[in-house]
C-alpha cells in the first residue's frame, strides 16, 4: 500500500519533473535564439559592414584621383593616402570573416582587383608623365577596376546579407517550434497539477475533513463515533488511533461518571451543610451550585438564572467580580441585605469572589451573602451602652469640672502652689475626658443616624479658610508653614458647615500634632466628575504601612505615640462625618515622609439636594 509520503513525492515529484523539463528546454532553444542572433551579428553584419566602408573609401579615392588628375596634387594626394588604409582595414576584416558559401571566392577576386587597382594607381599618380597619358590610363584601366571592385563589394554583401535572411528565417522556425512545446509541456503540467490536486483532495483532504468532523462530533459529548480509515497509509492509522482514543474516552466517561455523581452528591451535602448562605455561578449567570439558606432566602436555586431574580443589587454584585480579576470586595459589600425569616428580621452582607483558572482567567464567581445579625446587633449593644454611659458620666463629670473651677478660683478660700498644681492637672484630665464623651456622643449618634445634617451649599474657599484661620497662630507658634491650594473655579459643595468643619479640625489638628518645627502642612482641593476632593497633607513623621488600614477604627492609636494624643476618636468621627456626606476618606503615608489625608463631597451642580441627604 502506498503511503502517504509516497503519495506526495508522486505528485510533487511529476511537477518537478514537468518543471525540470521546462526548465531544460527553455535553456536550449534561448541557447540557440542566442547562436542565431550571434551568426547574424558576428558572421554577416560584419562582412556587410566591411563591404559597405570598402566601398565608401574606394569612392573617396576615386574622388582623389580627379583631383590630381585637375592639378590638386596635395588634396587629391591626402584623399588617396586617407582611404587607403580604410579600404586595406576592411579588407582585412572581409578576409577573416568567410562564413558563406562562395564568399571565398569573391574575396579573393576582390583582393587581386584591389592590387592591380593599386598598382595602376600609382602610375597615374605619377606628375613627371604627362597629363593627358595619365588621364588616358585612368579612363581606360582604372575606372574599370574601380566599377569591378565595386561590383564584387556589392556582391558580397548580397551573399551576406542573404545568409542573415536564411538565418533570421531560421531564427524565427526556431522560436515557433519552441512556443510550441512550451505550449504543450505547460499544458502537460497544468494537467498534472489538476489531476495531483483531484488525488490529494481524494487522497489527504478528504480523510482529513472526516477526522475535523468526528473530532467535532466528539467535542459535543458523542463518543459512540467511529471513524472508516478507507486506506492503510498514516492517515488511516491515525484514524486506527482516533477510534482508540474515541474507545478510551467511553471507558473513561463510564468508569468516571459514578465517581462524579458521587462527588456531586457530597458537594452537594457540604454546601447544605454550610450555615451562611454561598452561591456557585458560571459566566453565563446560572446557579451551578448553592447551600440551602441561599436558595430558601435569596432564591439562589442549582440552575437559577440571577437576572430572572428581583434583586437590583444581585447582577452588579456578580458583575464586579466576574469582569475584575483581582479578588477585592467589591463595592456592593458595604450594603446590608434585610430579610425576614421566619418573621425575625435578618440581615445580610454580599461579597463575591471571583474564580479564576490556570490562565488567571474568570471561569465563574462565588457569592457569599454573610449573616451580620449578630454583629448588627451587638453593635446597636455598644452604642446603647456608650450613649448610655456616656450621658450617665455626662452629668457628675459637669459638676467635678464646676467645682475644679471654683477651687482654680480660691472662691472657697486659698490654694497652696501644690494644691493648684494638683487642681490644674485634674482640670486639664477632666477636660480630656469631657472631650472624650464629647466625640463618643458624637459618633453614636451620627452611627445609628439620630444626627441631623442641615446641607447647603457652600463654596470650597469658604470651608477651607475657615479651617485654616483656626489653626494660623498654632502653626506661627510651631514654626511650621500653612499653606492652602484651592483654585477659584471650584465648583460649591453639598455640606453641613458644623461637622465639616469638625472634619478640617481634627485632619489638621492631627497634622500639627505630628509636623516638627520647620515643617510645612498644606490644604488643597480638586474638582472631579461627581464629587470634590480635600486633601490635607504634612511632613511629619508619617505613619507605618502596617497600621494604615486601622487608623479610622474606633479607639485605636498608633503604638509608640504620646498620650496625650487622644483616645483615637477623631479619626473615626471623621469617617463617620464624610460618609454621612455621601463621599469617601483615605490616607496615603510613608514613615518619616508625612501623610496625606483625603476626603470626598459631592458637588453642588451635580447633586440635588434631596440627594445629599442620608
Amino acid at each position: 500500500m502506498i503511503g502517504l509520503r509516497q503519495k506526495l513525492s508522486l505528485g510533487f515529484g511529476g511537477l518537478l519533473f514537468i518543471i525540470a523539463i521546462i526548465g531544460v528546454q527553455s535553456i536550449i532553444y534561448l541557447t540557440r535564439l542566442g547562436t542565431s542572433v550571434d551568426v547574424i551579428l558576428r558572421e554577416n553584419y560584419r562582412s556587410v559592414i566591411a563591404c559597405q566602408d570598402m566601398k565608401e573609401a574606394l569612392e573617396r579615392i576615386d574622388s582623389g584621383v580627379l583631383f590630381c588628375l585637375l592639378g590638386h596634387d596635395r588634396k587629391g594626394d591626402d584623399l588617396i593616402r586617407g582611404n587607403e588604409a580604410v579600404f586595406e582595414q576592411a579588407l582585412q576584416t572581409e578576409m577573416n570573416n568567410l562564413t558563406v558559401p562562395g564568399e571565398t571566392e569573391k574575396s579573393f577576386e576582390l583582393r587581386d582587383l584591389y592590387e592591380r587597382y593599386r598598382d595602376t594607381l600609382r602610375i597615374v599618380r605619377v606628375r613627371e608623365e604627362p597629363l593627358a597619358r595619365r588621364t588616358e590610363t585612368y579612363f581606360s584601366s582604372l575606372l574599370p577596376l574601380f566599377g569591378r571592385i565595386k561590383d564584387t563589394a556589392d556582391e558580397i554583401r548580397r551573399l551576406n546579407q542573404q545568409n542573415m535572411l536564411d538565418a533570421n528565417d531560421r531564427a524565427r522556425g526556431d522560436a515557433a517550434a519552441a512556443r510550441k512545446r512550451m505550449i504543450v509541456l505547460l499544458l502537460a503540467g497544468t494537467i498534472l497539477a489538476a489531476v495531483f490536486i483531484v488525488l490529494s483532495g481524494r487522497w489527504i483532504l478528504g480523510p482529513i475533513r472526516h477526522l475535523t468532523q468526528s473530532a467535532e462530533e466528539i467535542r459535543r459529548g458523542n463518543l459512540n463515533l467511529n471513524v472508516r480509515g478507507s486506506s492503510r497509509d498514516e492517515i488511516g492509522r491515525l484514524s486506527d488511533t482516533f477510534n482508540a482514543m474515541a474507545a478510551g474516552l467511553r471507558e473513561f466517561r463510564r468508569s468516571d461518571q459514578a465517581k462524579l455523581i458521587r462527588i456531586q452528591r457530597a458537594t452537594q451535602r457540604a454546601f447544605d451543610s454550610l450555615p451562611e448562605a454561598v452561591a456557585v455561578v458560571d459566566l453565563e449567570g446560572t446557579v451551578e451550585v448553592a447551600t440551602e439558606t441561599a436558595g430558601t432566602v435569596f432564591g439562589l436555586k442549582p440552575g437559577v438564572r440571577i437576572r430572572d431574580l428581583a434583586e437590583d443589587w444581585l447582577e452588579p454584585l456578580f458583575n464586579e467580580a466576574a469582569w475584575r480579576t483581582p479578588a477585592a470586595a467589591p463595592k456592593t459589600s458595604r450594603k446590608l441585605i434585610q430579610r425576614f425569616v421566619k418573621s425575625e428580621e435578618r440581615f445580610y452582607r454580599p461579597a463575591s469572589v471571583p474564580i479564576l483558572d490556570d490562565d488567571r482567567q474568570p471561569a465563574g464567581v462565588t457569592l457569599v451573602l454573610q449573616d451580620v445579625t449578630q454583629l448588627r446587633q451587638q453593635d446597636e449593644i455598644k452604642r446603647g451602652v456608650i450613649s448610655t454611659v456616656s450621658h450617665q458620666l455626662k452629668t457628675p463629670l459637669t459638676s467635678v469640672r464646676m467645682a475644679i473651677h471654683l477651687l482654680l478660683e480660691e472662691k472657697v478660700g486659698p490654694l497652696t502652689e501644690t494644691q493648684a498644681e494638683l487642681l490644674i492637672a485634674a482640670r486639664e484630665d477632666s477636660d480630656r475626658l469631657h472631650g472624650i464623651l464629647d466625640n463618643l456622643l458624637d459618633l453614636s449618634r451620627i452611627e445609628s443616624g439620630r444626627a441631623r445634617l442641615a446641607f447647603e451649599a457652600v463654596a470650597v474657599r469658604t470651608l477651607a479658610w475657615e479651617a485654616l484661620e483656626s489653626f494660623r497662630r498654632a502653626a506661627q507658634d510651631q514654626g511650621l508653614g500653612l499653606a492652602a491650594e484651592i483654585p477659584d473655579d471650584l465648583p460649591d459643595v453639598w455640606a453641613d458647615r458644623p461637622r465639616i468643619h469638625h472634619v478640617f479640625t481634627n485632619l489638621l489638628a492631627n497634622a500639627l500634632r505630628f509636623t516638627l518645627p520647620g515643617g510645612r502642612i498644606a490644604l488643597s482641593a480638586a474638582a472631579e466628575k461627581d464629587q470634590v476632593r480635600f486633601s490635607i497633607s504634612d511632613t511629619g513623621r508619617g505613619i507605618p504601612a502596617s497600621f494604615l488600614p486601622r487608623v479610622f477604627e474606633p479607639f485605636f492609636r498608633v503604638p509608640d505615640q504620646e498620650a496625650e494624643t487622644g483616645a483615637g476618636l477623631g479619626l473615626a468621627i471623621v469617617k463617620e462625618i464624610v460618609e454621612a456626606h455621601g463621599g469617601r476618606v483615605g490616607v496615603e503615608s510613608a514613615e518619616g515622609r508625612g501623610s496625606t489625608f483625603t476626603f470626598t463631597l459631592r458637588r453642588a451642580d451635580r447633586a440635588k439636594p434631596k440627594e445629599a441627604l442620608p
